[in-house]
């Protein structure tokens, strides 16, 4: 229905999907329950990948051949990728800091950070769906990174679903850290937020990074949700942080894994497309012939009556987007008027056994 899974490497993209899956929860698990884990995971790592991408830069504008073919380079150097892999880097370790109480992360002044960065992290999802908006509207377009995308309506509606979707945070002050210094318990965060993030963010990937929402869309999404909802309660927000973290630098270093090349080359079979390409490869082969082929640069756009888009399953899921962020934000201002409460500053989400669960794990003194 979504994605193009059907064919003769259906088998290869399933099992690399679980494969993703896999690896996102086993290296979450690894990165939160030591500080040497985390410290390897989220100071470490990223320094080295920071010297790397410098070293990179400074290649590619000398003209240095080995900068310029390098794979970082040719197809993540975009704005958006490099925003996102710091700011959830940024969090990992304000997510850090709170649960093991170190420095500001024990005062009380400190404790909106997690809301500020997810914020901050759907703002620029927000700001790529409206700027898919603008480039293309109701046709195809070009982007930094070689991906033929398509706006129109749905990234409207996915853009202003994330804007709901912020103010679908509750209990801003309410994080702690949990008694077993695992986790950092957000406990008013519950299925509710849960549910609506994953709608919103599938929903994003599906139409702003078309040709690797297979693994971005739902592996990545899938990992953090299953270790909230069966053994890690009230930790969601760090488990997304910490596999988006880690996500982003794999495919920042490697993004070959999952890329479909804008004249519809893949290096691997387990590289998938959505239906919004509706001959698979030969749609991306033909605005590539369209467009001029080499001629093809940043921006470029063909209209759908020289190449057939199907953009219909983004419009369906966008839509759904919208509804359910707008019905969870009522919800949410329902108990607040009710219960006579302000929801950004006291939980609401009370009488929710997931809230109970995650919230007997908090230190709620601290």
């Amino acid at each position: 229905m979504f994605f193009e899974v059907y064919g003769e490497h259906a088998l290869i993209q399933w099992v690399m999907l679980f494969a993703v899956l896999a690896g996102l929860i086993l290296w979450n698990e690894f990165a939160r329950r030591t500080k040497w884990g985390g410290a390897i995971t989220f100071f470490a790592i990223p320094l080295a990948l920071t010297v790397y991408f410098i070293a990179i830069a400074i290649g590619a504008r000398t003209g240095a051949q080995w900068a310029l073919t390098n794979q970082t380079h040719l197809y993540m150097q975009g704005w958006f990728h490099y925003a996102k892999l710091y700011a959830a880097l940024t969090g990992c370790i304000g997510f850090m800091m709170i649960k093991y109480e170190w420095g500001i992360g024990k005062q009380r002044w400190f404790k909106p950070f997690p809301f500020i960065i997810v914020a901050i992290n759907i703002l620029i999802a927000c700001v790529s769906d409206f700027e898919s908006a603008i480039m293309g509207w109701n046709k195809w377009w070009l982007t930094s990174e070689g991906v033929w995308q398509y706006g129109g309506w749905h990234n409207v509606m996915n853009g202003v679903a994330g804007l709901f979707n912020i103010f679908c945070m509750t209990a801003w002050w309410n994080v702690y850290p949990s008694k077993d210094k695992k986790d950092m318990i957000w406990a008013d965060m519950t299925w509710v937020f849960i549910l609506v993030y994953d709608i919103w963010n599938f929903a994003y990937t599906y139409n702003c990074l078309p040709t690797h929402s297979w693994y971005c869309g739902i592996a990545l999404l899938v990992a953090p949700t299953i270790a909230a909802l069966c053994w890690n309660k009230g930790g969601w927000i760090q488990n997304r942080a910490n596999t988006l973290a880690i996500w982003c630098m794999f495919a920042q270093v490697f993004p070959l894994f999952q890329e479909t090349f804008k004249d519809g080359f893949q290096k691997y079979d387990w590289a998938v497309l959505p239906v919004l390409y509706p001959d698979g490869v030969a749609t991306i082969e033909q605005l590539y012939e369209v467009a001029g082929r080499e001629a093809a640069t940043v921006g470029t756009t063909v209209d759908p009556s020289q190449v057939a888009a199907n953009p219909t399953m983004m419009l369906c899921i966008s839509a759904l987007a919208l509804i359910t962020n707008i019905i969870a934000f009522g919800y949410i201002m329902y108990q607040a008027k009710t219960r006579h409460i302000n929801p950004y500053k006291e939980d609401v989400f009370v009488n929710q056994q997931y809230y109970k669960d995650a919230q007997a794990r908090a230190v709620v003194n601290s």
